[in-house]
């Protein structure tokens, strides 16, 4: 697992490390393996795979397995269940070995979803939660580590993946070629209660979604007997992305927005009285329209991505124990964006600061909460018109290109122990963002009524600012990473240790943030991190081994003006915070585990296992003084028999520790904050027969 910026080995680049996953080729001897597990919630899990050969140069293998589980979260109004699993995928390989220079590989798959998912716990009970109880709604309030949630439905999570790769290897003398051409695809349907009470807030928040990937690429290397050894390759990514979500008022939405809007003062030309009722009595609405259900916001997003990669490694051996390595990868990224987006809430087209003049407020003193009562209501305006792009400021588009590269000496000090230092930079290109949060940036746009701020920037000049329009980023711009590494590296008899330093930098840190019904997407100016990594492995009798490994890190906004925290204002005024160590990330992470092998008999084993993982706390959300605490201890007892015969008792976070996993602004709740928490104790058996 490389965590230093991957810029000369892996296609489009990583610019924080990867993880390279090769999965086992079929095999020309007959082999399997099949498993059946049962746990608590009602679980079975079933997975089998068989490979052999068909002829003497064509190999195959096939696997399935199937996931099921009741959910470990009830709906206290409802009584269904959620967090289910409901899950199966097969998997296919064939392998031509023409000969002992030249093979190709096929790989097919697919696996289908389909399940009530992903319950909301209530964190904090604002302002709003009397409305909602005065219409029947119910809220399990304040009760972040509750294992029940209140919907007036239950969710639809229903989605398909599939691909198909290939790919030739070819030895020609003292070089290698691979060539690997790939297709995945992602079909899924979403559908969710997004207020999180039994209340009809919002009648439903639906997304579909379209992904097709197409990838292909070609490297050369090098087997010379010498001091110089080198790769090349190419790389060509090919994605396209139809996304068309809705979010829509349900049928309680009015009466609960006439509970929180109150009534207006007398003024003007209007006496005192309900809010929508006096707005839609003086002609700025039709009579019922304000709140209405199944008024709401439906979008579609065309999203294209081409990129090409260029990149290369050599090494020089300069003595027998010193290994020089650099490397490069050039990278040319296209994307083109096209959005058709529609709200159809009347009341959030409304312009509040204009109709406070129809009030009597003086122009000048419109846009004051103190003067303008209508003001208040600003919070139920969360379905405004979206300003579409392309157009006559905005092209859609963004055009990214970077020559990354690589320096690594390696130094083999004796047979125990080698040693690293890496300068390494790596590269993200340009992100777009596909939500209703996505906005014109500050720089095309200053929000505020034309009331009181007349045309000046960009979009008022062009004639598109659309009522009740804020700023925000369409796109993040491209991240460049820039890591300084030292490394340790030992294996003795019985034990062994990896120990990694280092210094990162990101200029243009992409972060992205989830808002409840979309994404607030910014650049940092800069976030750096330093930390190191340490991992050993003990062995200190031939029948128990432990590992152990230590993470530390200590990162900081070093300048970020434009980021977002968790306030009145989320996502629609920028935040400072610069000097502030990220949400999320905590300072220490720990884990532990071993085995330990009893051997019954000469064919029979008893192998006992432990881990423990701990992550130090750390507040979740910027801005928020809410924070989590992860541990998680699993173990499993496996009595193994011959015959290639296992049963296994099992358990994951025996502890049944709980934590909120991630917090968000309540949907249409100003005040409130709603969030997803882990999964608890899980427990059963299993039976696996290897052959």
């Amino acid at each position: 697992m490389p965590r230093v910026p991957q810029s000369s080995q892996f296609g489009k680049n990583a610019s924080a490390g990867i993880i390279s996953i090769v999965t086992r080729e079929p095999q020309f001897e007959f082999g399997g393996n099949a498993e059946l597990s049962s746990g608590n919630f009602n679980a079975i899990i079933a997975r089998a795979d068989i490979t052999g050969p068909i002829s003497e140069n064509i190999a195959f293998s096939i696997g399935g397995n199937i996931n099921k589980r009741d959910g470990f979260i009830t709906d206290l109004a409802s009584g269904s269940e959620f967090n289910e699993r409901d899950r199966w995928g097969v998997r296919s390989s064939l392998l031509f070995q023409a000969s002992d220079d030249f093979k190709i590989r096929f790989i097919g798959d697919y696996d289908k979803i389909d399940e009530n998912c992903c319950a909301v716990v209530n964190i904090v009970d604002g302002p709003t939660g009397g409305a909602v109880r005065a219409l029947g709604g119910r809220i399990d309030s304040a009760n972040p580590l509750a294992l029940t949630s209140t919907t007036n439905f239950d969710s639809e999570n229903e989605i398909e993946n599939y691909g198909l790769s290939g790919q030739a290897d070819l030895a020609v003398g003292a070089f290698d070629l691979t060539l690997i051409g790939a297709y995945r695809a992602v079909r899924s349907f979403t559908n969710q209660d997004s207020d999180f009470t039994s209340a009809d807030l919002i009648g439903r928040n639906s997304a579909e979604t379209d992904i097709d990937t197409y990838t292909a690429e070609a490297r050369i290397a090098s087997n010379f007997d010498g001091f110089f050894n080198f790769l090349l390759g190419a790389y060509y990514f090919h994605e396209n992305i139809e996304f068309s979500p809705q979010l829509s008022l349900g049928r309680d939405f009015r009466n609960y927005a006439s509970l929180l809007a109150g009534n207006i003062p007398a003024g003007g030309p209007l006496p005192a009285g309900p809010a929508y009722t006096l707005l839609e009595r003086i002609g700025v609405a039709p009579v019922g329209s304000l709140g209405g259900a199944g008024q709401g916001v439906f979008e579609n997003y065309d999203y294209r991505n081409r990129a090409i990669s260029a990149f290369g490694q050599a090494d020089f051996s300069l003595t027998d124990q010193l290994t020089l390595t650099a490397g490069f990868n050039y990278t040319r990224d296209r994307k083109n964006v096209v959005t058709d987006v529609r709200s159809t809430d009347v009341f959030s087209s409304l312009d509040l600061v204009a109709i406070g003049t129809l009030l009597g407020v003086p122009p000048s003193l419109a846009a004051n909460p103190a003067v303008n009562p209508l003001l208040g209501l600003q919070a139920l305006q969360f379905l405004p018109q979206f300003l579409n792009f392309p157009n006559a400021v905005e092209d859609g588009r963004t055009r990214d290109n970077d020559l990354s590269y690589t320096l690594r000496l390696a130094y083999k000090f004796n047979d125990n122990i080698s040693g690293y230092a890496t300068y390494a930079t790596g590269f993200k290109a340009s992100s777009f963002n596909l939500s209703r949060d996505s906005r014109p940036t500050r720089a095309n746009f200053i929000p505020g009524s034309p009331v009181t701020n007349p045309p000046s920037s960009p979009v008022r000049a062009a004639g598109l600012a659309v009522p009740n329009l804020t700023s925000g980023t369409r796109f993040a711009g491209p991240e460049d990473a820039e890591v300084y590494e030292l490394g340790l590296k030992g294996q003795f008899d019985g034990f062994g240790f990896n120990l990694a330093v280092f210094q990162q930098a990101l200029k243009g840190f992409q972060g992205n943030i989830f808002t409840g019904t979309g994404f607030v997407l910014a650049n940092a100016e800069k976030q750096s991190t330093f930390g190191f990594e340490l991992d050993t492995s003990f062995t200190p009798i031939r029948a128990l081994n432990i590992t152990a490994s230590l993470t530390y890190l200590n990162p900081t906004f070093d300048s970020f003006t434009g980021g977002s925290a968790l306030n009145p204002t989320f996502g629609t005024v920028p935040t400072d915070l610069s000097g502030q160590r990220p949400a999320g990330i905590p300072e220490f992470s720990l884990s532990v585990g071993g085995n330990y092998t009893a051997n019954l008999s000469d064919t029979t084993r008893l192998i006992f296992h432990a881990d423990y993982q701990h992550e130090s706390n750390v507040p979740i959300a910027q801005g928020s003084n809410i924070s989590r605490e992860v541990e998680s201890l699993n173990a499993s007892v496996t009595l193994a028999l011959g015959g290639g015969f296992e049963v296994s008792a099992w358990g994951r976070n025996l502890t049944d520790a709980a934590y909120i996993t991630t917090i968000f602004p309540s949907v249409a709740q100003a005040g409130s904050l709603s969030g997803y928490r882990n999964q608890p104790r899980t427990y059963g058996g299993l039976v696996r027969y290897r052959f």
